[in-house]
């Protein structure tokens, strides 16, 4: 009698093969089994615990360089320039409470130097035929440099106004110049270039990473002829459903994580009394993401099915590669009517809108808008991405080309 020795199948061929009774849901196990699998591998787990600590990380310094101070010591030679520090003190802590300048008396330029160069003094304020003079070892530092002009600028002002027998406030009268917005918004163009970068980021690792994984797998799969027994058993739409359900929900899951700890983070900084809008922003670029990291997902799939081998998936990739890339670059790199249009653009509005909202330059309708072409454009994706994906997954001779997956029969 010849025995038979039957190949090893994995978790998945066995679920599948026990739903021949029509118990279950073939795509909700393979879902299932692609989160544990994400979940149990050690690479993901590290990967995921470091870009937490670097997170966390820092949040802290930016806590802790919010709370220093930093102060300046200035070198003086006499009672005229004591005062004009003791000014341009006042001066710095009225712009930054955390600046504080100080003198110190010295006998002269041998002695300001000496502190100087040994790091005592910052810098030696002096006259000179032409006026005063800051002289550093260095390039003095901009808070430093602008307090000192300010005081020199007052103490001038004083003395032509008591000569001309008028007063500094009329003097300056009608110089006051306030900014507004049309809208009536209050920007902060920092945070806002901040947190859009942060989304793009996010988006551009997510992305990546991911969707990556779900190439690799499928072609692994296909290379193994896996995917044949896979077939007899489970329908090729639920069986990329699957994968397509299971690797969405991890990545989402890792990017709001990552945005709950950021926003803890940035609930310790000075920018906290921005929290309510960052987090408006944040909810937005969950939503955008998850539906379009959907569509992405589905892409990725077919490039996997259209290679025949592993080394095929860098050409099969390279179509979702570029537009990854146009993303993260388009999102520090357009600004007003372009960057308008690009928040309505699929895939592009992940990072484009929630930064527009941010700055408070979208209106209420807008990302609305934007949220219902991307969900359009993600069905249409899964549509056609789910037609290629059956033509080419059994297709074993050889890398299979984009146009002839969408020409082939079924």
């Amino acid at each position: 009698m010849t025995t038979v020795t039957r190949p090893p199948v994995d978790d998945t061929v066995s679920d599948a093969l026990s739903l021949d009774e029509g118990v279950g849901r073939p795509w909700a196990i393979v879902a299932l089994r692609e989160i544990v699998v994400r979940l149990t591998n050690r690479a993901f787990i590290v990967s995921t615990l470091i870009t937490l600590v670097f997170i966390a990380g820092f949040g802290a310094f930016s806590v802790w360089q919010g709370s220093r101070t930093t102060t300046y010591t200035v070198a003086v030679a006499g009672a005229e320039g004591r005062q004009l520090v003791e000014r341009a003190a006042t001066s710095a802590h009225r712009a930054d409470d955390k600046v504080t300048v100080e003198a110190t008396v010295v006998s002269g330029a041998p002695a300001a130097r000496a502190l100087v160069d040994g790091g005592t003094a910052d810098a030696w304020l002096h006259q000179t035929g032409s006026g005063w003079t800051l002289t550093s070892a260095d390039d003095a530092d901009l808070a430093l440099r602008t307090a000192v002009e300010t005081a020199l600028r007052d103490t001038a002002l004083e003395r032509n106004a008591a000569a001309a027998g008028t007063t500094v406030q009329a003097l300056e009268l009608g110089t006051t110049l306030t900014t507004t917005r049309f809208d009536g918004q209050i920007g902060n163009s920092g945070l806002v270039k901040g947190a859009t970068f942060a989304f793009a980021l996010l988006f551009f690792m997510a992305a990546m990473m991911f969707g990556q994984q779900i190439a690799a797998s499928v072609v692994e799969e296909k290379q193994s002829r896996l995917v044949e027994i896979l077939a007899t058993a489970i329908p090729l739409r639920q069986l990329l459903a699957g994968k397509i359900l299971g690797n969405s929900v991890i990545a989402l899951g890792q990017v709001v994580l990552f945005a709950a700890v950021g926003l803890v983070a940035v609930s310790f900084t000075d920018a906290s009394t921005l929290l309510p809008t960052l987090s408006t922003a944040v909810v937005w670029f969950v939503l955008f993401f998850a539906v379009g990291f959907f569509a992405l997902a589905c892409l990725y799939a077919v490039a996997g099915a259209l290679a025949s081998r592993t080394e095929d998936l860098q050409s099969t990739t390279a179509p979702m590669t570029m537009i990854i890339m146009a993303v993260y670059v388009a999102s520090f790199g357009l600004s007003g009517r372009a960057l308008e249009v690009a928040s309505f653009v699929p895939i592009a509005s992940v990072v484009s809108m929630p930064g527009r909202l941010l700055a408070g330059d979208a209106a209420w309708w807008e990302p609305v808008l934007a949220l219902l072409i991307m969900a359009a454009f993600s069905a249409v994706t899964v549509v056609v991405g789910e037609r290629i994906y059956r033509r080419s997954l059994l297709q074993n001779r050889g890398r299979v080309s984009w146009k002839q997956a969408l020409t082939a029969r079924d």
